[in-house]
């Protein structure tokens, strides 16, 4: 081959940066259409292999000419096979994406957000391929995590990297779309781990308790503070960090809010849902900065990369917090619930510590889109 296969982290860092990318996915049409690469700047065509095969001649006339192609598949292997079938016909700026679907859903970007009153700094994690978003406090030699995925070497690397201590680990809530990093990560670098014990649905380790009011200081210096935002699940908590920035978890996002049934509890939380998106978060500054735990759609990221905007141009933008009708946002909710993420009671059952998969099941569990919004 001409040339050498892109790696998921090159193609982030691409599409990031609003490059402009050509992709041939040769996965099956409904594999495609449930759950693709995206991008502001992305142009994606889907031609299953085996067309590939029959009708070479024909596909090969709608590629670009003057563009490098990556052909797609969902683990890396099919797709060095499509690009050796049109090198064989004549297609030369060809490559593949090395390890498919599969690494792209595992891949974790950190960008940074900005730096902190007192010195410190915070960096935003973006899991590009499954929309999920974690973030690290860091001053004064110490860090917090907070919603780390399982893939939790990035965020020790990237500590290790910056001489920092991970300190603290937080989850927002018991995640029901993926499987979480949390406990594990806390195991790994010995540090404290803080969890909502209204969602403690039988929890088989120990945490410290994270509620309203909670105060986590980090490198003796900054505060992040808890704030109850049921509605997603009862335990749901944000947080308020440096006076600037609320990290909402997944009770709001940037053009969406999160879906209350994941649980199989939409009636009993949707009320839950209003009163902290119409009432508690209402009463905030609304010069807060949004740090959502999951992003929805490519457009939801910024032009530096990062997924964030001011709480008071959420409130002007994003329709779900326009309904002022309480039996109409009810409705809203739940009559327009998408369908459920993938293994989603099997994740839950693991973020409890009930199941221990192989790490081949995990991965399998999480394959598809984020699927926390409503």
């Amino acid at each position: 081959m001409a040339l050498q296969p892109i790696t998921v982290s090159e193609l982030a860092k691409k599409i990031l940066a609003n490059e402009d990318v050509f992709l041939l996915d040769i996965r099956k049409e409904e594999d495609y259409n449930d759950w693709s690469i995206q991008g502001r700047n992305v142009n994606s065509m889907n031609i299953p292999f085996k067309q590939l095969e029959n009708e070479t001649e024909d596909i090969k006339k709608q590629l670009p000419e003057n563009q490098t192609i990556y052909v797609v598949c969902a683990k890396g292997i099919s797709s060095q096979k499509g690009v050796e079938i049109l090198e064989e016909a004549g297609v030369n700026d060809i490559t593949y994406l090395e390890g498919g679907m599969t690494a792209w859903s595992e891949h974790i970007e950190p960008m940074k957000i900005g730096d902190l009153s007192n010195g410190g700094e915070l960096y935003q994690f973006i899991r590009i391929g499954k929309g999920c978003l974690s973030y690290m406090v860091m001053t004064n030699g110490e860090a917090a995590v907070i919603d780390p995925v399982r893939m939790t070497d990035a965020y020790k690397n990237f500590a290790e990297e910056k001489d920092t201590a991970i300190k603290y680990v937080l989850d927002t809530h018991l995640h029901a779309d993926h499987i979480s990093g949390g406990k594990k990560l806390a195991e790994q670098t010995d540090a404290e781990y803080y969890f909502p014990p209204k969602d403690d649905e039988g929890l088989t380790f120990n945490y410290s308790k994270l509620e309203d009011g909670t105060t986590i200081t980090v490198g003796g210096s900054v505060e992040i503070n808890a704030f109850y935002s049921p509605g997603h699940t009862i335990g749901s908590t944000s947080f308020i960090l440096d006076n600037k920035y609320l990290m909402t978890g997944d009770i709001l996002f940037i053009d969406s809010i999160g879906r209350p049934d994941l649980a199989g509890k939409a009636e009993d939380w949707v009320d839950d849902l209003r009163q902290t998106l119409y009432g508690r978060y209402e009463d905030l500054s609304q010069n807060f900065i949004v740090l959502p735990a999951h992003f929805g759609e490519m457009k939801e990221i910024n032009d530096d990369g990062t997924v964030q905007d001011k709480l008071e141009n959420i409130y002007q933008k994003n329709d779900r917090l326009q309904v002022e009708d309480e039996e109409k946002f009810r409705h809203l909710v739940t009559d327009n619930l998408p369908p459920q993420p993938n293994s989603h009671e099997e994740i839950r059952k693991t973020n409890m510590g009930k199941n221990n998969p192989e790490e081949d099941e995990r991965r399998e569990m999480e394959v598809g889109p984020n699927r926390c919004a409503v």
